[in-house]
């Protein structure tokens, strides 16, 4: 059995950029929600630099990350910020062996959104999109998310879309929770080839996310955002039997920071295989990493 001191391979899927570059970028009114809501620990949500970040990585034996070129709703709006694809990048490039990319969509930019997307994977080497539709206000299966998806099918690569229940992030801009994981079967249908990740488990709905990765081949769960000792039990079961081959592992950090992430997994009591394909080989697989 798989404990805690044992060497594992660890690939996070789901992490935000903290540095003070980054959080230039950020409005001044996250506090109630990171670190009074969500108990983030107030000197990471200040903001730590790449270094500092790593060293969390390699203490917890994270061994690869996906960064998030974040785009927080619609510029202009109260709330709303974007991450520049360029910030990402540089951190990518300092680090090759430890940082992949994922670019950030507004589905409100249209087509100009689109071709900076293709852009982002093209010359900047990003291996994703990532969308949080509640943001905007719209659901998944929404028409203006359909140029973005079917751009991700011609350059072959999988999206990740915020599921679940959202949280008011800005006292400025309370939105709606558009993202039930019951849409995201539209999108499937219309959409065969598109690698479909929701992420943040899809709780309060959860079981209908369990039921969209059953139904579909191209959907899959990010298991990002929740502390795991509080995983609803019939995910819990699921990630153990049948859906073992379709949750990847994330943090979302820094919401869950790294070593609780694992050590909450490690006790769960998961099969040993399946710990193999929840930390590494399944989102290796549903991204073609070498």
């Amino acid at each position: 059995m798989i404990n805690k001191n044992d060497k594992i391979r660890i690939i996070d899927a789901v992490v935000n950029l903290q540095t003070p570059e980054a959080l230039e970028f950020r409005p001044s009114d996250r506090r109630a929600f990171y670190v009074d809501k969500m108990n983030v620990d107030s000197s990471i949500f200040e903001g730590i630099n790449i270094d500092d970040l790593l060293g969390l990585m390699d203490k917890s034996g994270v061994e690869k990350a996906f960064l998030i070129a974040t785009k927080i709703g619609q510029i202009g709006l109260p709330g709303s910020y974007h991450l520049p694809y360029d910030l990402i990048s540089k951190e990518i490039k300092k680090n090759p062996s430890r940082f992949y990319g994922l670019a950030g969509i507004d589905p409100t930019e249209g087509m100009p959104g689109v071709r900076e997307l293709e852009s982002a994977v093209k010359d900047l080497n990003f291996i994703g999109a990532h969308a949080y539709p509640h943001w905007f206000e719209l659901e998944p299966d929404h028409r203006k998310f359909y140029p973005f998806y079917a751009k991700c099918v011609e350059l072959d690569i999988p999206i990740q879309i915020q599921v679940g229940q959202s949280l008011i992030y800005s006292s400025a801009a309370p939105k709606r929770s558009t993202g039930r994981p019951i849409s995201l079967d539209t999108v499937a249908c219309d959409f065969p080839d598109l690698k479909i990740i929701g992420i943040h488990i899809g709780i309060p709905w959860h079981d209908e996310m369990i039921a969209m990765a059953w139904k579909h081949p191209n959907v899959f769960i990010g298991c990002d955002a929740h502390a795991p000792k509080y995983w609803p039990a019939s995910f819990v079961k699921y990630l153990n039997s049948y859906g073992q081959d379709k949750v990847i592992f994330g943090t979302d950090f820094p919401v869950i920071e790294f070593s609780r992430a694992k050590n909450e997994i490690l006790n769960l009591g998961l099969r040993d295989s399946v710990l193999e394909k929840l930390f590494c080989k399944n989102v290796e697989r549903i991204y073609n990493l070498k």
